[in-house]
């Protein structure tokens, strides 16, 4: 299973219409979508290439394209903060609609059973009791995904813009101290390794059943608390957008202060508190947080502003279907079906590049499956 997260916890509407902050973002629609692009197969095109071509700029991406071991900080360290961060922009539109037309009440109700759902479903995602209870996953990507869209959510109904920003300036310098000053049993305070910091403790402490690094977790339980902190950023950002005193190109211009903001904080804080995705650290929150506002004013610029809008359209096909194209990338034997179309004499043609011939085709089908969806207007909803 790719540790990246490619479903977001809000509904899909329905609308191809010109966006504007009254429907929805087609410009946030294609960044999901070209966000989940990579999960659903791009990423090993650009593996594959590089098996051919094995120097230039391939090497380049293809090193992007695979998670850092511990420290560091790729493209492929984005994929999932980036979609935390989406459902956290989602959240002010979403929510902000549903108390207008229904109440607080109703709109924490429908929280609540959009986190269990997508906490469920993440359950199920990452084998369910196949194995046993011992063989369950609590805490994977959806699972994540879920408790971040569940308790964000829960703050934008009861507080204004300065609790939210006090909450997630809480979130990441109070998880910072913890790292830094409580310690370890056998280790000591302040180490960052891997099996030796404080998140990895209380995973392998508390976190029962099956964690997806034997004794801890990537999605483990400290870990969850800068998550939300990612998520809230995202709340910021839809603030802004759905802002309609501010000028578009203003709103583009802001985002991208934030993110250099973001970049030059976290990469100033990773000095002491180091950039590690698996264990969500604050610095690594900052350094997303910015690329994430970098692409989301990229997008809307492109999309909103100067209204193209027709190279994003695979983009968007698959970004209003987030957790359909997830689980059948997943589930669906879209590779099975590829070979039954381009294998045996054609992939033999290709010679050694028979295997990439299937990895395009198998992305072709995800893609003309998220298109047929978008066109019979067929969405999951949560």
């Amino acid at each position: 299973m790719k540790d990246s997260p490619v479903a977001e916890a809000v509904p899909i509407d329905n609308g191809t219409a010109p966006v504007t902050t009254a429907s929805r973002l087609a410009s946030l629609d294609a960044l999901r979508g070209f966000d989940m692009f990579w999960i659903a197969g791009a990423d090993d095109i650009i593996l594959g290439l590089h098996k051919i071509a094995t120097a230039g700029p391939l090497a380049f991406l293809a090193g992007h394209l695979t998670h850092k071991k511990w420290e560091g900080f790729g493209f492929y360290d984005l994929i999932f903060p980036l979609f935390v961060f989406i459902v956290g922009v989602s959240i002010v539109f979403s929510l902000t609609k549903t108390i207008e037309q229904t109440g607080t009440s109703a709109a924490l109700k429908r929280i609540f059973v959009r986190a269990f759902l997508l906490y469920a479903l993440g359950i199920i995602y990452s084998g369910g009791i196949a194995r046993g209870l011992e063989g369950v996953r609590l805490l994977g990507v959806l699972q994540r995904i879920a408790l971040c869209y569940f308790f964000t959510a829960l703050l934008f109904c009861t507080f204004r813009r300065r609790g939210l920003i006090m909450a997630c300036v809480s979130l990441l310098v109070g998880y910072w101290a913890l790292m830094t000053f409580v310690p370890v049993p056998g280790v000591g305070a302040g180490n960052f390794a891997e099996g030796a910091n404080l998140a990895n403790w209380i995973d392998k402490e508390f976190l029962p059943f099956r964690k997806y690094d034997g004794d801890h977790d990537p999605e483990g339980l400290l870990s969850t608390l800068p998550a939300i902190a990612t998520c809230l950023l995202g709340v910021f950002a839809g603030l802004l957008l759905k802002n309609d005193d501010v000028s578009p190109q203003k709103k583009v211009a802001w985002l991208a202060v934030a993110g250099l903001v973001g970049l030059g904080m976290g990469h100033l804080w990773s000095v002491q508190f180091p950039i590690i995705k698996k264990v969500w650290t604050s610095s690594y929150v900052l350094v997303a947080g910015g690329w994430s506002c970098l692409l989301l004013a990229a997008f809307y610029q492109i999309i909103e502003i100067w209204n193209s809008r027709r190279w994003a359209d695979p983009f968007i096909w698959i970004g209003t279907n987030a957790i359909t194209v997830y689980l059948a990338a997943a589930w669906f034997p879209f590779r099975d079906i590829a070979n039954r179309i381009a294998g045996g004499p054609i992939k033999a043609q290709f010679g050694e590049g028979g295997e990439l011939l299937i990895t395009v085709v198998a992305l072709a089908l995800v893609i003309l499956m998220a298109r047929f969806l978008y066109r019979r207007k067929i969405f999951l909803r949560l």
